[in-house]
């Protein structure tokens, strides 16, 4: 029997659109993923929003991290190797939800997100 390791990039490829969180995105991903999970704490939300870019640079964001967050681009903050799971406790500081994520991820307005969502149900 042969063994056939599959690489993230493979798996990308064969389902389009679709980020894997392996154990090499969990690494790129370690510092924002750590980060998010302090907004657990309302001192720490309140000192993010006192200074976004020093409290990014306080856990070592890196730069495409920093410009995610800036921009408040779920969608990159995952190419960066954001676990979504952590990514909603920010999401939530802005009083963003699921839709709006589903929106980013599907590069469509919220309101065609939910349209296409109520579609898939009929």
């Amino acid at each position: 029997m042969s063994m056939h390791t599959v690489h993230t990039t493979e798996i990308e490829e064969q389902i389009p659109g679709t980020y894997i969180f392996d154990g090499e995105a969990a690494m790129k991903g370690y510092a924002l993923n750590k980060m998010c999970y302090s907004f657990n704490n309302a001192e720490n939300r309140a000192e993010f929003l006192k200074d976004e870019d020093a409290y990014c640079r306080k856990y070592g964001l890196t730069d495409e991290q920093r410009k995610a967050i800036c921009e408040r681009n779920v969608l990159a903050m995952i190419h960066a190797g954001g676990c979504i799971y952590y990514l909603a406790k920010f999401a939530g500081i802005f009083g963003l939800n699921v839709q709006d994520v589903g929106a980013q991820q599907r590069g469509i307005t919220v309101d065609a997100f939910k349209k296409l969502i109520k579609s898939q149900g009929e």
